[in-house]
């Protein structure tokens, strides 16, 4: 279990997972660039994360709730929790949670976004009290809501990537950059120059490389 004090940004997991160096420079420089893509997933964020509630029928909508999980040393907000109105074996009526999460863009191959509403359905349930099987990630682009199960291969995931980020923060030291396809579209490219850094260090490794004679 950590303490409060110890706690670090459940959204921080989704930066670990896509670039380990683009999450230092956020969490532990302080340092955050806007580019398009960031100011439209931003402005999508406020516009959903009103506060409010709202009541369809037998489901329940909130914005914006407080999340935090001291097994994983985590806090910060679900987008929207919908809870879904359900009887239990023994006829008593339970709402039971359905994390939603936004996103701009489109629905992506690796696991970054899965990772991030898992670890808002983990929280969830230590606060709650209750186990969630699904929730659901709206993507801006296509405007269509992409099922996630919270099978145990993602649970399992979601954990070590937050025993990574704990890690990192105990280290204290942000990550050399690695210049790949994820690098053209992130905010941080002026920034975390890797193009440039990156040169620089195969070069090095290459003359270590014939001053020892490989």
């Amino acid at each position: 279990m950590f303490a409060e004090l110890d706690l670090l940004a459940l959204s921080a997991l989704q930066h670990i997972c896509f670039c380990e160096r683009q999450c230092a420079l956020i969490h532990i420089e302080q340092v955050w660039l806007e580019n398009r893509f960031t100011a439209e997933g931003r402005i999508m964020h406020e516009r959903v994360d009103t506060g409010k509630s709202e009541k369809r029928r037998d489901v329940r909508i909130s914005s914006a709730v407080a999340l935090r999980s001291l097994r994983l040393g985590l806090i910060g907000k679900a987008d929207v929790v919908e809870f879904h109105r359900q009887q239990s074996p023994g006829g008593k009526t339970i709402w039971q949670p359905f994390p939603v999460e936004y996103k701009r863009g489109r629905p992506k191959k690796d696991n970054c976004d899965k990772i991030q509403l898992c670890a808002q359905a983990l929280c969830l349930e230590e606060m709650l009290d209750c186990h969630i099987e699904h929730g659901a990630l709206f993507y801006g682009k296509t405007r269509r809501r992409q099922d996630v199960a919270f099978d145990d291969a993602l649970r399992t995931e979601t954990m070590q990537m937050a025993e990574r980020l704990h890690a990192m923060f105990d280290a204290r030291k942000t990550p050399p950059p690695v210049f790949d396809k994820r690098c053209p579209n992130c905010s941080f490219i002026s920034y975390c120059m890797p193009e440039k850094l990156d040169g620089k260090k195969r070069v090095s490794r290459y003359l270590e490389s014939i001053r020892e004679g490989k």
